[in-house]
């Protein structure tokens, strides 16, 4: 009998775990929502950018991204009308992986870094199925790393190698200077370019104050699906009581029988999901809320068009 595949840990991934979600990842078709599909004859999407072609011109329908909005034709019949863009193959794919220290927590399934990687590794998969070039940014609290998009299952690995180095899941106690997260936003706008896919993988914590700039920027121009990685205990405190967490290597201890302290700590948490939320009614802006004992695939797969 066969030696059953070991368990994956969950505070830090190994290459043969990302190895491991080929077939998930291939599953998907990421450039394609699972809204307003064709049948055949390729895909289509309300995704925009120049990495699409038109295809022709219908009535609008409610959630269509006013971008756009075919206004000859409007004009022309009097009855509003949507452009629809057939996706060209090669469309660059970009992943802007954030594990800084936070990412390395959980108290339920895996670290929210974990998670991240895992869904770094079906969206790289799902990319060099669909023959789109594939680029990332992945840095740490230490570390920056910027992979040019790439055709081919060689981009995949080249990620896949960074994302396992060990260097990313062992921070160091102390680093003697910390990349700041929005340095690593700045250079997404700087290389990822026009009609670009791009996934953030994050917390969005400590991301500063200028980050709603860039990603509008880069809005403007690429679509943008926002995957906000979080713990249920990031949501809501545990009930009344004190607490021991290890996070990242490191013990502390939480109190939480304050009911003014849980009711701050709960309204923080709703302010950010509230901001990404505001950011996603701008056109070309996407939110995907990924809990730490949820799986990468499924939330995928209930957003996007399965082959």
């Amino acid at each position: 009998m066969a030696a059953a595949a070991p368990a994956q840990s969950p505070v830090r991934v190994e290459l043969a775990d990302l190895l491991r979600l080929r077939a998930a990842g291939e599953s998907l078709r990421l450039t394609a929502p699972r809204v307003r599909v064709a049948a055949s004859g390729g895909h289509l999407s309300p995704y925009k950018g120049r990495g699409v072609e038109f295809d022709e011109s219908r009535p609008y329908q409610p959630g269509d991204d006013l971008r756009t909005i075919d206004w000859r034709v409007t004009a022309r019949t009097g009855k509003p009308h949507t452009k629809v863009f057939r996706e060209e193959r090669n469309r660059p794919v970009f992943v802007w992986l954030d594990l800084r220290r936070p990412m390395l927590f959980a108290t339920r399934g895996a670290y929210k870094g974990v998670r991240a990687a895992e869904m770094a590794a079906l969206i790289a998969w799902s990319a060099v199925a669909n023959g789109d070039r594939l680029g990332a940014l992945v840095f740490s609290d230490t570390e920056h790393h910027e992979l040019r998009p790439a055709l081919g299952l060689r981009a995949a690995l080249r990620l896949f190698q960074k994302i396992a180095a060990e260097s990313l899941w062992q921070p160091a106690e102390q680093p003697a200077q910390e990349i700041d997260a929005e340095h690593a936003l700045l250079r997404l706008t700087r290389v990822a370019r026009p009609g670009s896919l791009i996934f953030l993988l994050s917390d969005f914590r400590r991301l500063g104050p200028d980050a709603e700039r860039h990603l509008r920027q880069l809005a403007g121009h690429c679509d943008l699906v926002l995957a906000h990685f979080f713990d249920a205990v990031e949501a809501e405190l545990p009930p009344p009581g004190r607490y021991r967490i290890q996070s990242a290597g490191r013990t502390f201890a939480i109190e939480t029988a304050n009911d003014a302290l849980r009711r701050q700590y709960r309204e923080r948490f709703e302010a950010r999901v509230a901001g990404l939320k505001a950011l996603a009614r701008r056109p070309g802006i996407h939110v995907l809320e990924c809990a730490t004992h949820a799986d990468a695939r499924t939330l995928l797969a209930q957003q996007f068009r399965q082959r």
